[in-house]
């Protein structure tokens, strides 16, 4: 699951892993194992993430999908039988930027960028298209 927070000014707020020191992202997780949706993943970790709360009816789901291969170096995350990973994107708009608090043992870092700067400062593709999908949404 990949989340793009927003505000009304254009800035998306971009998180650094502890794993990886140059590593910004948006919101990911993954789906829990409980029968999780995978909306109700992107408000659980939203939260978990960033202390913002938001409902169900307050995130955008953007009906894109990325598939790709989970590298060797990170399967340890995962149950040993999966390869492959189904990346559900949504965004969701705040009026405002805010203050963020972060989950210690995952990020150690967040700043609010515009989405144009955002696209430049992720690692990941798939997090370079969602926040492009939201870029032109706008």
């Amino acid at each position: 699951m990949l989340l793009v927070p927003y505000t009304s000014r254009c800035e998306t707020l971009l998180l650094k892993r502890n794993w990886h020191h140059t590593f910004w992202q948006s919101v990911t997780g993954s789906i829990g194992w409980h029968g999780e949706s995978p909306a109700q993943a992107a408000v659980r970790e939203l939260f978990e993430e960033t202390s913002i709360v938001a409902q169900l009816g307050d995130i955008r789901d953007l009906d894109r999908q990325f598939r790709f291969r989970i590298p060797m170096r990170y399967r340890h995350r995962y149950q040993p039988e999966v390869q492959w990973n189904i990346e559900h994107v949504f965004c969701l708009c705040l009026e405002r930027t805010v203050p963020i608090e972060l989950q210690a043992d995952e990020h150690h870092d967040y700043r609010w960028v515009s989405l144009g700067e955002a696209v430049n400062a992720v690692w990941s593709w798939s997090n370079r298209e969602a926040i492009e999908m939201v870029r032109r949404a706008l």
